[in-house]
């Protein structure tokens, strides 16, 4: 029994420090593979971004197999690095802390999108509504879609979540001037023809959009940094540090963010030339919802996993403040590109978009409007967001 009971005591000692050191028998070869993954897709995406152009195949050459090929595994290999990426600005969101850390992703989110759209803009014929159609349907998304989602599972798994009334007030205010600058008061000027902004307008509404979103990020990281990291009904759980370094997650991040870009530009311009072929009435604003969710899925995933853990505050940071970033950051940059290269650039919205984004700013101020949401308050952001997605198709 003793002899037993010596040989049972070591065998328990090593399973429970393997536990504690979160190598548990069975769960170490998971986590050495999630770990090679993370270290080697943002360099696989980029080497097959890099290997795609120089090979000289681009999406107007080869064969239609050839391209078909090349454009699912660009696409499986994106998706993959999407998540990946995700993981690595997370870390590097828990070292700078809230609010800094949701601004990490933005930023490098709204990078990518503006990247896309430029290069689409340059590819083939003039675009002049890409990137209308991309800002619009990122507003839509991330304000109906993502916020809905968002409201309904918390609301669902919580019953009531708060918020920080502030904090909410001070992103939608910011969020319905740039919209009516940008994508609204296009079409009533009269310098110009409909929906478009001559010159001097435009260079005039780029500068302001960049000023109040500039002026946005320093309420809500120095001067009120207060009314956007309250809210939550208790504190977010710690985290273990991750071993990486700051330096090694920053470098995995640009690598995984430069092949998305380059990936992202590769199936979204073959999804807009098999629209062309097909002719596809609504391919601008098919093209540019594809662009929006591509670039917006580390930012959903981020902000559903938040409202999961009952930090709706942060999910809203995260939703919201891309929205805003995408209008007064994007925006300024594709109009810097086009008074470069002189293409024309529509951003005036038709009027039943622009009836669906003001209903959709109107809905968010009243379930915005106190402290608490419900299921129902996500249920009714859900119901617009369904109604944008079908009238892409059947408008």
């Amino acid at each position: 029994m003793l002899q037993s009971a010596r040989d049972v005591l070591p065998t328990r000692f090593s399973a429970k420090v393997a536990k504690t050191h979160g190598v548990d028998q069975g769960g170490w070869m998971t986590s050495y593979a999630r770990s090679v993954t993370s270290y080697t897709m943002p360099l696989a995406a980029l080497a097959m971004a890099l290997a795609v152009r120089a090979s000289g195949l681009s999406v107007d050459e080869g064969s239609l197999n050839v391209r078909i090929l090349v454009g699912a595994l660009s696409s499986a290999i994106m998706f993959v690095t999407i998540f990946v990426v995700l993981d690595h600005a997370e870390a590097l969101a828990l070292r700078v802390g809230e609010p800094y850390g949701t601004l990490v992703l933005t930023f490098a989110v709204t990078a990518i999108e503006v990247s896309i759209i430029v290069s689409m803009m340059l590819h083939g014929e003039n675009n002049p509504t890409l990137a209308r159609e991309s800002v619009f349907s990122t507003v839509m998304i991330t304000s109906t879609g993502v916020v809905g989602i968002c409201l309904t599972l918390g609301g669902w798994r919580y019953r009531k979540q708060a918020i920080v009334r502030q904090g909410t007030s001070a992103y939608l205010s910011v969020l319905i001037a740039l919209t009516v600058m940008t994508l609204i008061l296009p079409t009533y000027t009269r310098t110009t023809d409909p929906g478009t902004f001559s010159a001097a307008q435009l260079g005039f509404v780029s500068v302001l959009s960049v000023l109040l979103y500039a002026s946005f990020v320093f309420a809500q990281t120095v001067r009120h940094r207060e009314d956007f990291v309250q809210g939550q009904a208790h504190d977010p759980p710690m985290r273990t540090a991750s071993h990486d370094s700051i330096s090694v997650s920053a470098l995995l991040l640009a690598s995984g963010l430069i092949g998305i870009v380059l990936l992202a530009e590769q199936v979204a311009a073959s999804v807009e030339d098999a629209l062309a072929a097909y002719q596809v009435t609504q391919a601008d604003s098919i093209v540019g919802a594809l662009i929006a969710a591509l670039v917006l899925m580390p930012e959903a995933i981020s902000a559903i996993r938040a409202s999961f853990k009952n930090e709706l505050q942060r999910s809203l940071n995260v939703a919201m403040g891309s929205a805003c970033a995408t209008i007064g950051l994007t925006i300024p940059a594709v109009a810097a590109a086009s008074l470069l290269t002189g293409r024309g650039l529509t951003l005036g919205l038709p009027a039943s978009d622009a009836v669906l984004l003001v209903l959709a700013l109107f809905i968010c101020s009243v379930s915005f409007s106190t402290e608490r949401t419900t299921f129902l308050t996500g249920m009714v952001h859900v119901v617009v967001f369904f109604t944008y997605v079908f009238l892409i198709f059947v408008p």
